[in-house]
């Protein structure tokens, strides 16, 4: 009955998703998720398993029992909330003062046992720019029976009194109201960390303990059996070069590579020229180079070749039908192909009519050809090149302003300034069309002084602007994705064929995979921290950048297990999949400062935990499919090397479903301080749970003896990892959520 629950609870939440894709995240949350019917079916599964734990006698595995009830205070603590806890949202204007909040449900008043005033509501903002760090809403409470009392409410730092608990939610446009949610809990998040604390504690004791069924399949010795698993891998061979014309002016790499050192305001923060030169060469080509030619010199090309550039079929067409639109063969386009003879705009009427009527693919295609087009436009306005730092008395309390030539400039700026910043881009533009590259350098050189002068303090480290200049130059992302699969397919053959002969691998194809290994792992580490110390911030925030951390644990979990002979082969094959993910997911990569609510230290234990888990269980599929193969091939010691590989995977299913399990619940814990609440049911969420309940199956081999099954076992893992691809994939592309950005 409890399993059966527990598959029944699967179902449901699996089209509680459905249905708020389809009908709207309310109409899910009104009738499944508050629903009665949603609560009576949880309860019935905590009542049922406690029946269940009880009747097998668990208190005498103490290290088990302590795991299963730290679940039931979960839940129990999950009730409570529902039942006690009183959520809600309170709009204040500055100086005003308030004695109650609306609940939830939009309509019902709740009174408060004290009154609130916001003092003030200020935006903090990152160094120089204007992207915000932080909202602040300073507050005083009043108590009859206290006095008075006064806090700080901002993201990730929330404000409590009496067991009411307020967060910053939002803010008025003029920036002097500020709305606060309002949680109320006093019991239920207490039961729910006890549950939490005490499922950590749990997990440690359960690989520590001597008596564990972990430690029992440790002490089982077994070797690894592996036949030909056939995998094809199709690298579609796109030319990117063309003939259409001859190779279009550029400056010389040296003077195109001056530029790149300057600084610019780009993406609300201060980098590097050369990093809007990478992003917008990438962003119409695929690549970060084009002809031979560097990112700076395609970026300086059209700043001032324009008329050579605009024939260049160097913008990339996804989509079939926008080909046909601009009458093109091939994947690439030229910026001429987007106008007909009378310089009319061909995707004008399509992108009109698909946005009031397309959606899909065709209207991704149709507005990522428009934005590819407006980009060269924006950058030839010269709004794009952000480089001249200043003052103003017109700029008020903002400060620091960074403007192009292109931009209106205050009426008080000094004549010279305003001088410089007009005319100094149309003296290089002459000395390009004259070729005095020295005269280039010294404009340049007097740039780059007057931005030092302005920004003083305020510009990056030279450390820092050097490591993201060094950032910018590793860009064999697909190169290496496409190597290490190849690596892995071939190793893989090479391993199955030794096995299917009987013999060992050779000592030195193992070392030589090992030293591979640890040379792909030292570019992603190097990858890896060049842009954590150049963003200030773990780098986990973003599709990209999490799917190189997968790639980077894979690395890690195939050299420590490289004796075992399908290791090395899984690793390189799970590190080049993730890298093309990520390679396609974000075919133009930018570093951002963090949105104010991931400025968390939970963030990254959130994001390692759920990536290590995501690794472990790809191994577990990718080691089912070699069993599966194994067991086709008929070899009369096939069954053998299925449980052994069986074996093997349920070594990994543990620190696996822990590992999910932990960064769940790291998670909550994070969304309680960032939200006020320890779970909303967001899709990502939901998939998350899902998946830890299809995979918590399969480690109840005693109350589930089809489990024990080594074929069964092996086929469940395959299909149970679709589980994980819908919850990172699925969610992000198809379901959205408060984690869509993940």
């Amino acid at each position: 009955m409890t399993f059966s629950l527990l598959g029944l609870i699967i179902i449901v939440l699996i089209s509680a998703t459905v249905v708020e894709k389809l009908y709207g995240t309310g109409f899910a949350a009104d009738h499944i998720y508050r629903s009665s019917g949603f609560i009576t079916l949880w309860g019935l599964i905590a009542i049922s398993a406690l029946i269940y734990i009880i009747k097998l006698r668990l208190f005498g595995k103490k290290i088990v029992f302590l795991f299963h009830l730290s679940f039931l205070l979960i839940l129990t603590g999950a009730f409570t909330t529902r039942i006690h806890g009183k959520q809600g949202l309170l709009h204040l204007r500055e100086n005003e003062t308030a004695t109650a909040f609306v609940r939830s449900d939009g309509k019902t008043a709740q009174s408060l046992p004290f009154s609130i005033k916001l003092d003030r509501f200020r935006i903090e903002y990152y160094t120089g720019t204007p992207s915000p760090v932080d909202y602040v809403s300073t507050v005083t409470v009043t108590d009859g029976d206290n006095g008075t009392q006064q806090g700080e409410v901002a993201m990730n730092r929330i404000f409590s009194y009496k067991g009411y608990r307020f967060n910053q939610s939002g803010y008025d446009e003029d920036e002097c109201g500020a709305t606060l949610a309002v949680s109320y809990d006093p019991w239920g998040i207490g039961i729910t960390y006890t549950g939490y604390a005490l499922l950590l504690v749990s997990i440690m004791l359960f690989f520590l303990a001597p008596d564990t069924k972990y430690r029992s399949l440790l002490r089982r010795s077994f070797a690894n059996g592996a036949t030909l698993l056939l995998l094809l891998l199709h690298c579609p061979a796109g030319a990117y070069g063309t003939t259409r014309n001859q190779a279009p002016k550029a400056l010389p790499q040296e003077v195109a590579g001056a530029f790149g050192d300057l600084y610019v305001l780009y993406n609300n923060r201060i980098c590097p020229l050369q990093t809007v030169a990478k992003d917008f060469t990438t962003k119409l080509y695929g690549r970060p180079t084009y002809r031979g030619l560097t990112s700076e010199q395609v970026f300086t090309g059209w700043l001032f070749y324009y008329s050579s550039w605009k024939s260049q079929p160097m913008i990339r067409i996804k989509d079939k039908s926008v080909r046909t639109l601009l009458g093109i063969d091939g994947k690439y386009a030229a910026l001429d192909d987007f106008t007909d003879r009378v310089n009319g705009y061909k995707l004008n009427d399509a992108i009109n009519r698909i946005r009031r009527k397309g959606s899909g693919s065709a209207k991704r295609g149709m507005e990522e050809a428009d934005e590819k087009y407006n980009i060269i436009r924006y950058m030839y306005s010269g709004k794009m090149l952000k480089i001249y730092p200043g003052r103003s008395a017109y700029d008020g309390a903002s400060g620091l302003i960074w403007r192009s030539q292109g931009d209106d400039l205050p009426m008080d700026m000094d004549d010279n300034k305003w001088l410089f910043i007009k005319k100094t881009q149309d003296y290089i533009h002459e000395m390009v069309v004259k070729k005095d590259y020295d005269g280039i350098l010294s404009a340049l050189r007097k740039i780059r002084k007057y931005q030092e002068r302005e920004a003083a303090s305020l510009l990056p480290s030279d450390n820092r602007f050097k490591a993201e200049k060094l950032y910018n130059s590793l860009t064999y992302t697909f190169q290496l994705a496409v190597g290490c699969i190849a690596a892995g397919v071939l190793s893989f053959i090479y391993y199955c064929i030794c096995m299917a002969a009987g013999k060992r691998a050779r000592s030195q194809i193992s070392v030589a995979l090992a030293v591979l290994l640890l040379i792909v792992f030292a570019y992603l580490t190097v990858n890896i921290s060049l842009r954590w110390f150049v963003s200030a911030h773990p780098p986990l925030s973003n599709g990209y950048e999490t799917m190189q951390f997968m790639a980077w644990c894979a690395l890690i979990l195939a050299f420590i297990l490289r004796k075992r002979a399908l290791f090395p082969p899984f690793g390189f094959l799970i590190c080049g999949f993730t890298l093309m993910v990520s390679t396609m997911g974000e075919s133009n990569p930018q570093i951002t400062h963090l949105i104010p609510v991931l400025s968390s230290p939970l963030l990254s234990l959130h994001v390692v935990a759920i990536m290590f888990s995501y690794a472990l269980f790809a191994f577990i599929m990718l080691n089912g499919l070699a069993a599966s193969a194994i067991y086709l091939s008929g070899n009369t010691l096939r069954m053998q090397q299925v449980e052994k590989l069986q074996t093997l995977s349920r070594l990994l299913l543990y620190p696996a479903l822990f590992c999910l399990v932990t960064g769940i619940f790291v998670g909550a814990v994070w969304a309680n301080v960032s939200w006020g609440r320890y779970w909303g049911w967001d899709p990502k969420e939901v998939w998350a749970l899902i998946t830890m309940l299809i995979y918590s199956f399969a480690v109840h081999t005693d109350s589930l003896p089809v489990f024990r099954k080594p074929m069964f076992f092996h086929l469940f893992t395959i299909i149970a990892f679709l589980s994980v691809l819908i919850t990172y994939f699925g969610v992000n592309f198809i379901l959205g959520g408060l984690h869509s950005y993940a």
